[in-house]
C-alpha cells in the first residue's frame, strides 16, 4: 500500500472512533441527568394509651393557719419574790407540773396566824354556848334575869360569826399558799420564762411568768367560699360541727411536705359569713402528738367532698388553648383528631377527664408535637405491644 494511501486509511479510522465515542456520550449523558424521586418519610410516631378508669375523690383545696386549742398565760397570783424555774424554755410539760415557786414563808405564817385564831374562836364561841344554855335554865327557875340570857345568846352568837370568818381567812390562806406553787393547767409546750428567780412579782401588778399552749390536738382555721360551702353543704346535709357524729374529714400539709399528711375532721364553723369576702370561717381538729405542728404555721387545707368514677389520662396529654382542654386521640386508620374535653382535678401524674371520652379511644400520650388534627402517624402502644397495623381497628 502506498504511503498516502494508508494515511488517508488511519484518518478515516480515527475519525469513526471519534463518531463512535461522542455517541456513546450523547447516549449516557442525558441518563447521567436524571435524578430519583424522593420517597415521601414515613408517618411520625407517637405513644397512644387509653385512658384509665378509676375512683377518685373531688376535693376542696384550701388555705389556712394553724393555732393552738388552748393558750394560757401563766400569772402570778400572790406577790413575793420569784424563788425557783422548774422547767427549761420550750420543753413539753405534764398537767399539774410545778414551774415556778414564789416565796411561800409569808403564806405558811398567815395559815398558821388563821388555825390559831380557829381554834381561838372555837373555844369561845364553846364557852358561849354552855354559858347561854346555863342562864337559860336558870331562867326558868327564876334564879337568872332575862338579860343575862340575851347578852350569852350575843355572845354565842358573835364567837360563832368570828369562827366562821377565821375558817374563811384560813382558807384564804390555804388559796393563798397554793398559789405560790405555779403549776401546769393542762399537757403542752411551755414558752421561755418572762421574770427570772429573785424578782418581785404580783405586787400591785399582773405579773406574766410565761405562756403555755395545748398543741395536741391542734387547730387549723381556714375560709371556704360560699361557692364550695354549698358543694360542702350539698354532701354533708348541714354545717359539720363539733356534734355532728359524721366526723367529716379533713386533711392538712405543712410547708416542706408533700401531699397531705396530716388527718382531722371538721370541728367549727362560724355562725355567718363575711359579706365582704363571701367566705365562712371554719375549723378543723388534728392530732398532733409529736408536737409538730406548732401554732401559726400555713397550711395547705384539703376537705374530701365526693368521691366517683373517672377517666384519668396523663397530664402530659392535655393540652390548652383558646377553645379550651383538648386530647388528640388516633382513630382506626391512624389519623389523628382532636377532641374537647372538659378536665377535673389532678392525681399525682394524672387529670380526670370529667366529659369528653368514652373510654375505649386510643389518646396520644407522647409524642404530641408530632401529632396534628388529620395528620398520619405510627401509634405504638404505650405497653409496648408495638403499633398497629395500617387500617386495623384497636379494640
Amino acid at each position: 500500500m502506498k504511503p498516502e494511501r494508508s494515511r488517508t486509511h488511519r484518518r478515516g479510522i480515527s475519525a469513526a472512533a471519534g463518531w463512535i465515542t461522542l455517541s456513546s456520550l450523547l447516549v449516557i449523558l442525558p441518563g447521567c441527568g436524571e435524578k430519583p424521586k424522593p420517597q415521601p418519610p414515613p408517618p411520625p410516631k407517637v405513644t397512644i394509651a387509653q385512658p384509665v378508669r378509676r375512683m377518685v375523690t373531688d376535693n376542696l383545696d384550701l388555705t389556712g393557719n394553724t393555732q393552738a386549742i388552748y393558750t394560757v398565760q401563766l400569772v402570778a397570783r400572790v406577790a413575793g419574790y420569784l424563788e425557783k424555774v422548774l422547767f427549761q424554755d420550750g420543753q413539753f410539760v405534764k398537767k399539774g407540773q410545778t414551774l415556778f415557786l414564789i416565796q411561800r414563808n409569808t403564806y405558811e405564817n398567815n395559815l398558821q396566824q388563821a388555825e390559831a385564831a380557829i381554834q381561838q374562836y372555837t373555844a369561845q364561841f364553846a364557852y358561849c354556848e354552855a354559858q347561854y344554855t346555863r342562864f337559860s335554865n336558870l331562867v326558868q327557875n327564876k334564879a337568872a334575869a332575862q338579860s343575862d340570857v340575851d347578852n350569852w345568846r350575843f355572845q354565842r352568837d358573835q364567837a360563832q360569826a368570828n369562827l366562821r370568818s377565821a375558817q374563811a381567812q384560813r382558807d384564804l390562806a390555804l388559796l393563798n399558799l397554793d398559789y405560790t406553787d405555779v403549776r401546769a393547767p393542762f399537757d403542752g409546750r411551755i414558752d421561755r420564762r418572762l421574770k427570772d428567780p429573785g424578782n418581785l412579782v404580783g405586787s400591785n401588778e399582773n405579773t406574766v411568768l410565761a405562756q403555755i399552749n395545748q398543741v395536741d390536738p391542734i387547730y387549723v382555721y381556714f375560709n371556704i367560699s360560699d361557692l364550695d360551702l354549698a358543694r360542702l353543704l350539698k354532701r354533708t346535709g348541714g354545717v359539720p360541727g363539733p356534734s355532728d357524729a359524721r366526723k367529716w374529714p379533713v386533711l392538712a400539709g405543712l410547708p416542706g411536705e408533700d401531699a397531705y399528711p396530716h388527718k382531722g375532721h371538721l370541728d367549727f364553723a362560724a355562725i355567718n359569713l363575711t359579706t365582704t369576702t363571701g367566705t365562712l370561717l371554719m375549723r378543723g381538729i388534728l392530732s398532733n402528738p409529736d408536737g409538730r405542728i406548732l401554732p401559726g404555721l400555713y397550711a395547705r387545707v384539703r376537705v374530701p367532698v365526693e368521691e366517683r368514677a373517672a377517666f384519668l389520662v396523663p397530664e402530659a396529654a392535655v393540652g390548652h388553648d383558646q377553645q379550651g382542654a383538648y386530647v388528640f386521640i388516633v382513630n382506626d386508620k391512624n389519623v389523628v383528631e382532636r377532641r374537647d374535653i372538659k378536665t377535673g382535678l389532678a392525681v399525682d401524674a394524672l387529670r380526670a377527664i370529667d366529659d369528653g371520652l368514652k373510654g375505649e379511644e386510643w389518646v396520644v400520650v407522647n409524642g404530641l408535637v408530632k401529632a396534628a388534627p388529620g395528620r398520619q402517624v405510627t401509634p405504638e402502644r404505650e405497653s409496648g405491644a408495638g403499633a398497629p397495623q395500617q387500617g386495623a381497628s384497636r379494640p
